[in-house]
């Protein structure tokens, strides 16, 4: 799927319609730190195969979300597009 790398599209923050740059967000990694990974790492210490259920469904695809950042304000927002895809953005140069 080929999104344009600039649309024009509604900025909630300016309250009217303004070019945005269009980039693809990427979930970082969890952090291992936090309490509920510290808390999910004691809970199976000591199992040496897997503690959690197998859990055997259909893949759907996933929701394919852009960031969009407005070139006047410079804030971001984050859309989703049209429910689930199986197919990955790809930003036209």
């Amino acid at each position: 799927m080929k999104i344009a790398n600039q649309i024009m599209t509604y900025c909630p923050y300016c309250n009217k319609h303004t070019l945005h740059k269009v980039s693809v967000f990427s979930k970082k990694a969890p952090r291992g730190l936090a309490w509920h990974t510290l808390a999910h790492n004691r809970s199976i210490k000591g199992y040496v195969g897997s503690v959690e259920p197998k859990i055997r469904a259909k893949k759907l695809g996933k929701r394919q979300v852009l960031l969009l950042q407005c070139t006047v304000c410079k804030k971001t927002v984050q859309r989703s597009l049209f429910g689930r895809t199986k197919k990955k953005v790809e930003i036209k140069r």
